[in-house]
């Protein structure tokens, strides 16, 4: 298999998940400002919407959009994704979340174009995110699933836009707690994220 992804991009989250599962994954960054992987290749021929991640199996197929992936890599892993019933249902369901509602808030800061409105919205999501996390270890219970690595690089965000998480001390220790895997150290080093 090998990943394209962006350092701290939602691709990190597929790339927490491979530490995880301790899958021999190849990594390939991608400048999708300009369409081209760090080898040279045309990226458009790997993911034609040109944003990433992108998993080459393989069997040549390419799988594209974050929770796609995910749930792809979590098959088989019943704490990082239950297999059915409620448990695996609450796990898409804030995966769900995670993508169309917190991920999508951060657009307008990474676009440079927040305004108060865009801060409101953002400050509402994460209030939310707090309220679900509650007294739980992890978003949907005693386990690590693949919702909370999506969560932990959405939250890592918030230091890119210099939005402190003070306001929300429940999601600062959760997303700490995050940062201290092994698979998550791994991915950060790897990426260039945090000294290696």
């Amino acid at each position: 298999m090998k990943l394209y992804y962006m350092p701290g991009a939602c691709s990190m989250s597929s790339h927490i998940i491979l530490n995880e599962i301790g899958a021999d994954a190849a990594l390939e960054k991608a400048d999708t400002k300009n369409g081209v992987t760090a080898s040279g290749e045309d990226y458009s021929k790997i993911n034609p919407r040109g944003y990433v991640p992108a998993l080459k199996l393989d069997s040549g197929d390419v799988l594209t959009e974050n929770i796609a992936i995910l749930t792809y890599l979590g098959e088989g892993h019943e704490t990082l994704l239950p297999s059915s019933g409620l448990a695996r249902a609450r796990v898409i369901e804030m995966l769900s979340f995670l993508g169309s509602e917190l991920h999508k808030a951060f657009g307008p800061f990474f676009r440079g174009s927040a305004g108060d409105a865009d801060k409101e919205t953002l400050n509402t999501k994460l209030s939310q995110l707090e309220a679900w996390l509650g007294d739980r270890a992890y978003l949907t219970g005693v386990d690590f699933t693949v919702a909370d690595a999506y969560a932990f690089v959405i939250l890592n965000w918030t230091g890119f836009i210099k939005q402190p998480l003070d306001a929300w001390p429940k999601l600062m220790a959760y997303h700490a707690k995050i940062g201290a895997r092994p698979s998550v150290i791994k991915a950060l080093r790897a990426e260039g994220l945090v000294p290696a």
